[in-house]
Parts: structure tokens; sequence; C-alpha cells
């Protein structure tokens, strides 16, 4: 398609697999489009696209991804504010004839799978390194592991015995976020083995977030503080070493949500890299040559999908050839 459609607060740029969202940087942008400056969407990632009357004289284009298909909407967990939904453009009313003409682009487009949930992202999440500092702590995340650092003006006492925490995102079973804006925001690690455990009375009681599952939660090796055991995960998120809580300033929006977008991805992608070895390896005792061949290509569809390294995909294709 090639062409640019210019909205309030943001640009889509139609190109033949994705749509571009360029978000402005305006003082009434919203700061979470300032945050994430730009996103694409593939075609694939999307499930159906809507065309409405806004308010005030305007119309809103807006693209539905697929369920699993954007870590930021999986972490936001339907908490996001129509003006900080980032696949809503919203347009003069005027121009509601070229936004139909977009629309019936993108339905065109569509994949075949576009009804059904995603089995992984295919919108990229917010990059790492990133931080933002919580009301009890400071939230760092390198890609590879997460750390609380605490602040003894807001920490609670149990934080303070557990000390400052670390956990390898390969460890990791899961990633709570609720909003800020609501009552008791926070951000909340889920460790190995309590992926439906479901928190008692207190800070972070009530309707919340689902759950994401994936691998589990553990103290790094060597670390002088590790997280609370996983048998003994504290009702409050206030309570909790895996957890940091939000207030007024504290956590907003735009810092918090990327992280647990960027933290939510590399827990996904890391428990996808664990899984196949044993998934292509499953039956190796077999030395049929059709099988043998038949297990190289599907590892060759999950090396293309970047879900095996280059050199986990020699590995194991040189295992496989060793069974003929």
């Amino acid at each position: 398609m090639g062409d640019v459609l210019a909205g309030i607060h943001a640009t889509w740029e139609f190109d033949t697999d994705s749509v571009l969202i360029r978000f402005e940087r305006g003082i009434r942008t919203p700061k979470l489009f300032q945050s994430l400056r730009e996103r694409r969407v593939p075609h694939a990632a999307l499930s159906s696209v809507t065309l409405t009357p806004g308010k005030r004289g305007t119309v809103v284009l807006r693209a539905v991804p697929r369920p699993g298909a954007d870590p930021l909407v999986e972490a936001a967990a339907g908490q996001l504010k129509d003006g900080c939904d980032p696949y809503r453009l919203v347009l003069p009313a005027e121009r509601e004839t070229l936004a139909e003409y977009y629309a019936d682009e993108l339905r065109a487009r569509l994949g075949p799978d576009a009804a059904e949930p995603a089995e992984r992202f295919l919108v990229a999440a917010p990059e790492a390194p990133m931080q933002f500092k919580a009301y009890d702590g400071r939230a760092a995340f390198d890609g590879h592991r997460v750390s609380f650092r605490w602040f003894w003006t807001g920490a609670s006492t149990a934080k303070w015995k557990a000390g400052d925490q670390t956990f390898p995102v390969t460890e990791l079973s899961g990633v709570e976020w609720r909003s800020p804006e609501a009552f008791e925001g926070y951000l909340r690690l889920v460790p190995r083995g309590l992926e439906n455990a479901v928190p008692g009375p207190g800070a972070g009681e009530g309707e919340g977030p689902a759950r994401i599952s994936g691998p589990g939660l553990v103290a790094e090796p060597g670390a002088a503080h590790g997280p609370q055991s996983v048998a003994a995960r504290p009702a409050r998120a206030d309570q909790d070493p895996a957890a940091v809580i939000f207030g007024l300033g504290y956590g907003p929006v735009h810092e918090s949500l990327p992280f647990a977008a960027a933290v939510l991805e590399s827990v996904r992608r890391n428990h996808s890299a664990a899984a196949v070895p044993a998934a292509v390896l499953a039956g190796a005792g077999r030395r049929d040559p059709a099988d043998i061949a038949e297990r190289i290509r599907h590892l060759g569809e999950l090396h293309q999908a970047g879900l095996v390294t280059d050199d986990e995909f020699s590995t194991k294709k040189a295992q496989l050839l060793a069974e003929l």
C-alpha cells in the first residue's frame, strides 16, 4: 500500500505486510505514546479492523490485535483507557471516507488465522535496558534479569528483611501488572509453580490482570539476597519481595507498562527456547529416515521463526543426522 494516514497524536504508514504506527511527541500526546515512539504491527497480528464515530466531530479507526500477538496488550490485560490505546487512530470526521478506504484495505490483508489467538508474540516488545521508580523501590531490567532495589522511605519491613532482589527471566513464571491509575497498582513477578496461585486479601486483592504463564522464578545463584520461597508467596503486593507497588507519581503507565511488556516477552521467548530441545528430540530412539527428515524440517521451521538459535539449530540437526 505504501500510503500514510495522519491522525491526532499518531500517523499510520501502510506497508505491504504491516502497519507502521508513529506517535507524535507533543505535550498533548499521551505519555505512553511518546514512550513507545513507533510500533510496526504485522497484518498477521490483527484480528479485525473497525471504524466508529468518536467524540467532538471525529472518527476512530482501530486495528484490533489478536489475543497473544502483542506483549504490551497482554501485559495491560484490558486496563488501558481508550485515549492510551496504541491501536486507535483518531481522525477528523471529514476524513471518514478516507479512513473507511484504509479500513477496507487492512481487512483485505488479514491472515487466515485472524480469528484465532496467536501462538507467539508478533509485535516487538519495548527494548531493554529500562528502569522506573516505584513507590517502594527501583525496578530495572537488562534483558536478562529483573532487579528490585528497595527505598528505605517506602519499602515494607518484609522487603527490607528479604533484601534487594534479582530475578533471571529464564526462571520467571509470569508477570502481573495493575495500572497505577487503579487502586493500589503494582508490578508483580510470579514464581515457578505458582502460576495458578491467587494472592489473599490485602494489597493486590480484587479483579486484576490475567496471569501470564511461562518458566519459573528463583534467586540468582550466588546472590546475597534472593526471592522468597515459592512455598510462601505473600498475599499482599506490598509485602512481596517479587513485587513493586505504585503510588502518586511512582510507576506511571508510560514507564511501568512497557517495562512489564519487555519482561513478559523475554519470559515467553526463553520459555519457548527451553521447550524446543525436548520437543525436537522426542522419540529419539526411532531411526526411521522419514521421521528424522520430518524432525529436521520442523527444526528448520523453528529456526526460521527465531525460536531456535543458530547454535541450537546446528547442534540438534547434527544429533538428528547421527541417528541415521
